[in-house]
């Protein structure tokens, strides 16, 4: 066994790099560490940023409700208050606060109306008009629908049932830490698309939409509209697109076909241009009833949480027909970002 003084003399025969060199090395790690560190705080600090604009421009619209509960809305002046069009301002507002925009209106112009019958003495047609109903036959039955009793037995057993309160996304924001797991799109450069398809009519209202659009998928193949589209680029893609967009919440949704060239068209089909730009791309494979998860957590998660803003243009979702089944659905969703 080697004793300690020999042990000190072989290390200090082993080569040793110059002392400058290792603090350089050292300097080097530690910098290119911390950038590194800085960068990551960065990006998490945008992404709070960004998801707290999204509530706060929201936020801002329902204040905007909130005053004029008792004038007339339109969707465009609300959406314009948060400063986005009126379809992403739609998506957005239901995806973080789990109601349509309409559906918040007519419930929070009952929880007031109903506060008047109890603390007024009001008459019914009066209250009535006063929150925007045409007629008290037309409150009536709003009243009842949502409440379980008419205006008249409300007053009478001054009830106090669960009313729907002003949304405060405050608190909400207040909680985010920028800490999500989320699903990362492929985010691409798209040249303009040339669709032809077949016309539906929906309504964002009480999300009937979701419950329809599979039927117009089901209602496209079962008349072989996809034989009638002249010029076909890609046969085995379908695709989905909503556009045109009403006050009252209703829109059209095409699903066609990408074609080479624009060519007349049949009654009921159209030609529709997607606009060229960048684009958010999730790939979803799953059962068809869970497609509105996907669109829930692009507009209510991924899109306050991540970098990028909603652009002008449509959502449009492409379907692999060859490869999804009554099951299974294998498509993309394609969302214009900036």
């Amino acid at each position: 066994m080697l004793s300690r003084t020999q042990l000190r003399s072989l290390e200090m025969m082993q080569p040793h790099r110059p002392l400058r060199k290792i603090k350089k090395s050292t300097t080097n790690q530690i910098t290119s560490g911390k950038k590194r560190y800085d960068g990551s705080k960065r990006r998490r600090r945008r992404r709070i940023i960004n998801q707290m604009e999204h509530y706060t421009r929201i936020q801002h619209a329902i204040a905007f409700i909130e005053r004029r509960l008792q004038e007339p809305l339109n969707l465009t002046d609300i959406a314009s208050e948060a400063g986005f069009s009126m379809y992403h301002f739609q998506r957005l507002f239901h995806a973080i606060s789990g109601f349509t925009v309409q559906e918040y209106i007519r419930k929070r112009r009952l929880a007031e109306a109903a506060a008047e019958l109890r603390e007024t003495n009001d008459t019914v047609l009066r209250i009535a008009v006063s929150w925007q109903y045409g007629s008290q036959e037309a409150f009536t039955r709003a009243f009842a629908g949502y409440f379980g009793v008419t205006p008249a037995k409300y007053r009478k057993l001054q009830m106090s049932p669960m009313c729907q309160p002003r949304i405060d996304l405050a608190d909400y924001g207040a909680n985010i830490r920028g800490g999500l797991n989320m699903y990362k799109p492929e985010t691409i450069e798209m040249a303009a698309i040339k669709i032809i398809g077949y016309n539906y009519r929906t309504n964002l209202s009480n999300e009937s939409y979701f419950d329809e659009i599979p039927g117009f998928y089901e209602h496209f193949g079962r008349n072989e509209y996809f034989m009638r589209i002249p010029n076909k680029a890609r046969p085995a893609f379908a695709y989905g697109i909503g556009h045109d967009y009403k006050d009252n919440g209703e829109f059209s949704y095409l699903i066609g076909e990408e074609v080479t060239a624009f060519a007349e068209t049949e009654p009921g089909f159209s030609c529709f241009e997607i606009p060229a730009g960048k684009y958010a791309a999730f790939k979803v494979n799953s059962a068809p009833e869970l497609g509105q998860n996907t669109w829930k957590y692009i507009y209510g998660t991924w899109l306050p949480n991540s970098n990028y803003e909603r652009r002008e243009g449509p959502d449009f979702e492409v379907t692999d027909v060859m490869n999804s089944s009554a099951d299974k659905v294998n498509m993309t969703v394609y969302i214009p970002i900036r």
